[in-house]
């Protein structure tokens, strides 16, 4: 086993991507993802690492190069946050539909307007539904570990698809935390050589993207939504291939004190430890109160919630974006449509917080519980707004 430090979960990612021997890295600056590729950009520079570092003059082209990247087969890795994503969103769907494994941090913040350079999830809700398979990490050992895991996944012939991290922007990305670090064995045991299904290659010549007429184009999208479907196993198998390597063992959907639980908190990200403590808290004051913890966002790990929610009687889902115009907020609108047709369906109860990082603590989480036990929050919440 490596050794354990403290650092910055951001330049620990970075230390995670050059142990992985990645080919190419192209990236443009933006707040809050800016510290993962400014390392890198270091370890190519002083040689620690033997990667092309791209510094492209935007977020679009940054993945258009990711793209050439990947279909040329080289190990391919990016980061970017918020208004990067949006000016990145139309070539994050064609990397996808290429079937191209490439790996991207998302220092999830805020969208504009107004500007914010804080914490919440309406940039990755954004692309929901690109084609990725997308995870969140609740601390910064989970964010250094999901790095193997997702070159793991992504360049697996049976997946073959691009992988988003999604780490809650200076909630996670900034912060100090004690990593227990991976040694260069330890990667080249987990993570096998890239070998690329399609490349393009002079001597063996392809088409990539092309034109598409109405009478392929269903199904070439259902072929794309069944590869991703079809990903969930191995998903499971790399990181069952991660516990027995490291000893930590993470799940496409994880449970605390949830045995006996009559009323359960659902949430994504850092969110989940300030959960945690709201729970231990309620379960002192002697409250059945447990947190499920969604790791895995696509593919959505349907039988694990369904497993996990059942005997609840009421779930509050902590959203962390606003879907305008809706009845729900995008991961509640999920989890009541999963538990639609359960005979034992709980009380599902939708409270947005947290945007635009506004701080959440575990008082807040607890009140939020109570308004949603007093049949306050069957509507479309926003928790904290000022009158």
């Amino acid at each position: 086993m490596g050794r354990k430090v403290g650092v910055e979960v951001s330049i620990a990612a970075a230390d995670a991507v050059g142990l992985c021997d990645v080919d190419v890295v192209a990236a443009y600056p933006i707040t809050p993802q800016t510290h993962v590729v400014e390392h890198l950009s270091e370890l190519c520079a002083s040689g620690s690492l033997d990667a092309e570092f791209v510094p492209v003059e935007s977020e679009h082209s940054a993945m258009s190069v990711c793209c050439g990247s990947a279909a040329a087969g080289a190990r391919t890795f990016t980061a970017t946050s918020s208004q990067g994503l949006a000016l990145m969103a139309e070539i994050v769907f064609i990397a996808s539909s290429m079937r191209l494994p490439i790996v991207m941090f998302l220092a999830n913040r805020a969208l504009s307007s107004p500007l914010s350079i804080w914490n919440d999830h309406s940039d990755t809700m954004m692309v929901r539904d690109s084609g990725w398979i997308q995870v969140f990490c609740e601390n910064g050992q989970e964010v250094y570990d999901a790095v193997f895991h997702a070159f793991r996944v992504a360049e697996d012939a049976r997946v073959s698809l691009p992988v988003m991290i999604n780490v809650d922007g200076f909630n996670l990305t900034h912060v100090i935390e004690p990593i227990e670090f991976w040694t260069k064995d330890m990667t080249q045991k987990y993570l096998p050589e890239f070998k690329p299904i399609h490349r393009l290659h002079p001597d063996k010549v392809v088409t990539m993207g092309a034109f598409g007429m109405p009478e392929i184009y269903t199904e070439a999208k259902m072929a794309q939504n069944d590869a991703l479907l079809k990903s969930f196993p191995v998903i499971k198998q790399g990181w069952d291939e991660l516990a027995d390597l490291t000893g930590r063992k993470y799940s496409p959907v994880e449970m605390y004190k949830t045995e006996d639980a009559e009323t359960i908190i659902l949430g994504m990200g850092s969110i989940c430890e300030t959960a945690t403590l709201a729970v231990d808290q309620m379960r002192d004051q002697g409250k059945k109160a447990g947190l499920v913890k969604l790791r895995l966002w696509r593919p959505l790990p349907v039988d694990d919630i369904k497993k996990a929610l059942a005997g609840a009687k009421d779930v509050l889902v902590l959203d962390r974006a606003v879907s305008f115009g809706a009845a729900n907020a995008p991961v509640t609108s999920e989890i009541r449509a999963i538990m639609y047709h359960e005979s034992n369906r709980p009380n599902i109860h939708n409270v947005i917080a947290g945007l635009g990082g506004r701080d959440v603590t575990p008082d807040h989480i607890i009140e939020m519980l109570e308004m949603a036990l007093a049949d306050k929050t069957h509507g479309y919440n926003i928790f904290g707004v000022r009158s």
